[in-house]
């Protein structure tokens, strides 16, 4: 007898290595223009309340476009399903062919789509026309706080160094390293070897550090 389906996560390993890396990102552009405009000497704080204020509001509007942009694709093929049921059986073959990733596309013959279209079009129409889910809240909230999370590492130096250079170089060096860690994550959970993508990853980062330093931060 099989089990029930396993609960899955709202964020793929993807999605939230992915918002981490674009926290971190951000965090490394933001701190550094913040220092340009902020000078030395008793700053150090605005620059770290501004870097955790700007991971606030991109977290928040990361999250809602995640939202936003789930809903469309959900409607799109709530729309995809209700055209194939009621188009002619050719036509809805040719739309079903057309709407195949390419590399599918190439190994599917029209019997085979004929096959699946006649089998879409036995099954009921969903009663559940609800655009937005609790997931897709649960998810967006998840987004948001990854963002801002992933902030607070290379924050952490403004709260104990209160030279402001010197504070910078030291969250310069943990937001790197963690592009480093979580670049190597994604390389192994894409089935590669973790060291080009921790590499490249941490060659951005460095590139935004080096980017900041010529422009004085």
């Amino acid at each position: 007898m099989n089990g029930p389906d396993p609960v899955r996560p709202v964020l793929d390993p993807i999605d939230r290595l992915s918002e981490v890396i674009f926290g971190l990102l951000m965090a490394l552009s933001f701190t550094g223009t913040m220092s340009v405009a902020v000078g030395e000497g008793d700053k150090v704080g605005a620059v770290l309340m501004a870097a955790l204020g700007c991971n606030l509001a991109w977290g928040i509007v990361d999250g809602v476009m995640f939202a936003l942009t789930t809903a469309v694709e959900r409607v799109k093929r709530l729309n995809f399903f209700e055209a194939i049921r009621v188009m002619p059986l050719a036509e809805a073959r040719r739309v079903f062919l057309s709407e195949l990733p390419k590399d599918v596309r190439l190994v599917t013959s029209e019997a085979d789509a004929e096959s699946i279209v006649t089998r879409i079009r036995s099954l009921p129409a969903s009663d559940n026309r609800r655009i937005v889910n609790i997931r897709d809240v649960r998810a967006a909230v998840s987004i948001c706080l990854l963002v801002i999370l992933s902030t607070l590492p290379p924050s952490m130096p403004f709260l104990f160094i209160d030279d402001l250079p010197t504070a910078m170089r030291a969250s310069n060096a943990v937001a790197v390293a963690m592009l480093f860690l979580i670049g190597a994550r994604l390389g192994k959970y894409m089935g590669r070897s973790p060291w080009p993508m921790a590499l490249a990853m941490a060659a951005i980062g460095s590139v935004l550090v080096v980017t900041t330093i010529a422009l004085g931060g």
